[in-house]
């Protein structure tokens, strides 16, 4: 096994506390924490004693997470790439750390290989006790799921995990790589156009580039051009059970709003499911930190928020499944919606909640779209970030997105221009952004700008831009742009359904009832159309998907919870007028939490 020295940043531990001067990995940034004795001593009551010898192997990258470890006495070296002439160290754990990240929490296979470097014990506890204590106990679960996400983070930005092999122009590489990156997969891109490693390994698999995009998995398992779906039963992400189709409640999309109505509904005894086209959290999933989130005076990372609420949704029973695209919404019967999906299956509930929020609007000039994916981005998380540590970049936009986008790769960038077409921030970000972009030394706000041309043909060279008082053009030169320009909405499957705004955003409420096309189905319910209910009876719609709705995290969260109180109107007022109740766990009365 290589790795007998420390890895940068790292610092071997003193001989006189580990006679065999075995080097642990430092704790920097937070995310291998030491456990106290009575945080283990709890575990414990839920786990066995395991002995370990020299070369033992806990973990096997590839294969499922099943088990929790907490490393007793000895050193486990986390590897990748184990067995292998590229076999390097990643992490070493000693005593009170313990093994896992993310992909733990949820039954993803493992992106490592966990082995043994001396004799010890460790404490083994199964994935479900672990997932029941996260939820229970805060104290360990804070420091469990912080750990997970600062530990899949880094994997990240070190590249492990699967490969995608691909040129910059393709879409489909596109797709795989905006799919891994939106879920946190730890994988690393390589370029068909520019990586000299890409020749190689298309070599050593015998395949040519117009076979590519390829995945490679563990250097053994190479798939071709997969589908979204493929590459996520590859890692493990979740899925409903064959003949799973049928339900109390439905939840399409996974943003807050999607969540929280996911928590609520399953709480309170209600047969949940929820399902996802791309990638759980929305576009506050993609938020590098919420500041303006009641409850988190320090912010929230979108990627935590959105974790916590999975694991409380799950907790409670709800079942998750993605990538399922929607592309139709039906009647079933007089007590039942169909939703149909892309790969041909269907969900039957009898409510439905639409939370499919909406997709940040493309930037529509010329030379834009050859950089799409590589220079020109439509979110700012870590793993943008990490292209920005030595060049000026440019965030486009006025809103709160744009806000958080700017100061977070400030953090990273040495330069970040604003571009802003009109005369303030004011306008369309909250206060404490403003003060905070306004103040910092390394952002420029430039108003009354708007992009006219971007140029470059493998990397981003220059903007040209232009004030649109004046008409004057200037060229700024920049390596990454950053596009958050508001937002058009999931409803193109929806258009012959049910009511839309003339933006396409779904109408709820009196607005969906004078918009029915058949008024008579309300005249028929002898009532009207409850606040959130579409101009479908018992078809629902929270957050950004919703017209009129406040575009921000908390109000998202809130009228996701809120839909259930409706839900449990509806299906109780069903169940009165001699519909069938399905679910034995159904409470014929409004949510428990506002009755």
């Amino acid at each position: 096994m290589s790795g007998d020295q420390p890895l940068p940043g790292e610092e071997p531990v003193p001989e006189e506390a580990d006679e065999a001067a075995f080097w642990e990995t430092q704790d920097i940034y937070g995310a291998y924490p030491r456990l106290a004795e009575d945080q283990i001593a709890r575990l414990a009551e839920h786990g066995q004693r395991r002995t370990m010898a020299p070369n033992d192997v806990l973990i096997r990258e590839g294969e499922r997470c099943e088990t929790f470890f907490v490393v007793l006495s000895g050193t486990v070296a986390v590897v990748e790439g184990h067995g292998t002439e590229e076999e390097h160290v990643l992490r070493v754990h000693g005593p009170g750390r313990f093994i896992g990240e993310l992909g733990l929490l949820y039954g993803q296979v493992a992106f490592y290989t966990a082995v043994a470097r001396e004799p010890g014990e460790v404490l083994v506890v199964s994935l479900d006790r672990l997932r029941h204590l996260v939820s229970q106990d805060s104290a360990i679960g804070d420091v469990v799921l912080r750990a997970c996400l600062g530990r899949r983070a880094l994997l990240v930005g070190q590249g492990a995990g699967f490969r995608i092999i691909g040129s910059r122009y393709s879409p489909d590489t596109r797709r795989l790589r905006e799919f891994a990156i939106r879920n946190r997969l730890p994988h690393r891109w390589i370029d068909l156009e520019t990586d000299e490693e890409a020749e190689d390994l298309l070599r050593r698999f015998g395949v040519g580039p117009e076979q590519t995009p390829l995945v490679i998995w563990r250097d053994t398992n190479l798939f071709r051009n997969p589908s979204n779906a493929e590459l996520a039963r590859l890692i493990g992400l979740p899925s409903l059970p064959a003949g799973n189709r049928h339900g109390d409640v439905l939840i399409v999309g996974s943003g807050p709003a999607g969540l929280a109505a996911a928590v609520y509904a399953a709480s309170e005894g209600l047969s949940t499911t929820v399902v996802e086209a791309m990638a759980t959290g929305g576009q506050a999933g993609t938020s590098s930190r919420i500041e303006n989130l009641l409850g988190f005076p320090a912010g929230i990372s979108g990627a935590e928020l959105t974790e916590r609420a999975l694991l409380q949704a799950d907790k409670f029973g709800a079942r998750i499944s993605l990538p399922l695209e929607a592309t139709g919404l039906h009647p079933k019967d007089e007590d039942h919606y169909v939703v149909a999906f892309a790969d041909g299956s269907e969900i039957a509930a009898r409510a439905v909640v639409l939370a499919t929020g909406a997709r940040y609007r493309r930037l529509q000039v010329p030379g834009i779209e050859r950089l799409e994916g590589t220079s020109v981005h439509y979110s700012a998380t870590v793993y943008e970030a990490q292209q920005c540590r030595t060049d000026p970049v440019a965030v486009v936009g006025g809103g709160n997105s744009a806000g958080q986008a700017v100061l977070f790769l400030a953090g990273h960038a040495p330069k970040v221009h604003l571009l802003v077409r009109g005369p303030s921030l004011e306008a369309g970000m909250s206060r404490y952004l403003v003060d905070q972009v306004e103040r910092h030394p390394r952002v420029e706000v430039m108003l009354h700008t708007e992009v006219t041309e971007v140029i470059g043909q493998e990397v981003l060279e220059e903007l040209d831009l232009v004030d649109n008082r004046t008409g004057g053009h200037r060229r700024l030169a920049v390596r990454s742009l950053f596009v958050f320009t508001g937002a058009d909405p999931h409803t193109e499957w929806l258009a012959d359904t049910i009511a839309l705004d003339s933006r396409g955003f779904v109408l709820t409420g009196p607005e969906a009832q004078e918009a029915c096309a058949c008024p008579e189905v309300w005249q028929g319910r002898g009532r009207s159309c409850m606040t959130l209910e579409t101009s479908l009876p018992g078809v629902f719609a929270v957050g950004d998907v919703r017209s009129g709705s406040v575009k921000r995290v908390a109000s998202a969260a809130g009228e996701g919870a809120m839909s259930i109180h409706f839900v449990h109107r509806y299906l109780g007022r069903t169940a009165a007028q001699g519909g069938t109740d399905s679910s034995p766990h159904t409470r014929p009365k409004e949510s428990a939490w506002l009755a």
